[in-house]
């Protein structure tokens, strides 16, 4: 989870109304899809999106562990998203208990300015920027893309997951071309070229710097080949101006090679065991939910 800008908000500002809270579980669409490794393969382009927020890049360039331990720092990140959806009342804990996690950080920038965590605006764009993954996932990765009414219920429990995060309600976009408007106006606006992004752009298919070294030249192949399908899934699934303001390249041959590589991706998905498709929190939550089911149902059926 990265981290947010400005002045906190005032302790004696009136609380805003908001609808409570409510834990995912089976019949929603982030319980089918959230789990899947497929869903983190826009993370690396979400992440850029985020650090490009001035005050998110500043607090990730002081405080995170990025580049001294990426792939810790995306597990506990997995593990946390993980928690949301699959957590049931654990979920709303987690929300809890990221935002007490963040009370006390804060960075200052090159220019003096200080960025306090738990500010509205970027607390809010780390969060929202998951719905535009929802989508870019979909439209590449995903067997068939979403229809209207499944984009419709996507967006509305991503409002949800807001609630459970402590996201400020009048941040939350109340439609979906809300959503889009508001997208677009802090991408072309708000969002800047930040060193960060630059650093995470170069950093993909280097081997991690806490791979021991007697190991590193065999992990080093596999890193650069997977930099290299990384780095095209990760401009690729940028927005068009955000990848115009890092100066990235995309062709008509980017494009396709893309296209296809979400094909295999998208067909071979669903032929897999579930217990592979699905992340470790994600996979023991869905068996779970099944035997509670399974236990209901013979409860129902006993003999009376």
């Amino acid at each position: 989870m990265t981290l947010t800008e400005g002045a906190p908000a005032s302790p004696s500002a009136a609380p805003e109304a908001a609808p409570e809270p409510v834990p995912f579980g089976p019949g929603s669409l982030l319980w089918e899809q959230m789990g899947l490794y497929t869903s983190a393969v826009a993370g690396n382009s979400v992440f850029i999106l985020q650090v490009m927020h001035p005050s998110i890049g500043t607090v990730v360039d002081r405080l995170s562990g990025f580049r001294t331990d990426p792939l810790g720092r995306a597990a506990r990140s997995f593990a946390s998203v993980q928690t949301w959806v699959y957590g049931g009342r654990t979920a709303i804990e987690e929300g809890r208990r990221l935002r007490e996690m963040h009370k006390p950080l804060s960075a200052v920038d090159e220019e003096g300015r200080r960025h306090h965590a738990l500010s509205a605006e970027p607390w809010a764009w780390v969060h929202l920027t998951g719905f535009y993954a929802a989508v870019a996932a979909s439209r590449y990765f995903a067997p068939a893309p979403m229809t209207p009414d499944e984009e419709q219920q996507v967006f509305d429990e991503f409002l949800n997951l807001g609630r459970i995060l402590r996201v400020p309600e009048r941040m939350l976009p109340k439609t979906i071309p809300d959503y889009w408007e508001y997208f677009d106006d802090m991408v072309e606006n708000t969002l800047v070229p930040h060193k960060v992004a630059y650093e995470v752009l170069d950093r993909m298919g280097r081997v991690p710097p806490n791979v021991p070294g007697p190991l590193r030249p065999a992990v080093a192949p596999l890193s650069a080949a997977g930099g290299r399908l990384g780095r095209l899934i990760t401009v690729g699934t940028l927005p068009e101006r955000a990848r115009e303001k890092l100066g990235l390249r995309w062709s008509a041959l980017d494009e396709r090679r893309l296209r296809a590589a979400g094909q295999i991706i998208g067909r071979s998905t669903p032929l897999l065991p579930e217990r592979l498709r699905y992340m470790p929190i994600a996979y023991r939550a869905r068996q779970a939910a099944r035997a509670q089911e399974r236990l209901e149902r013979a409860l129902a059926e006993r003999p009376m």
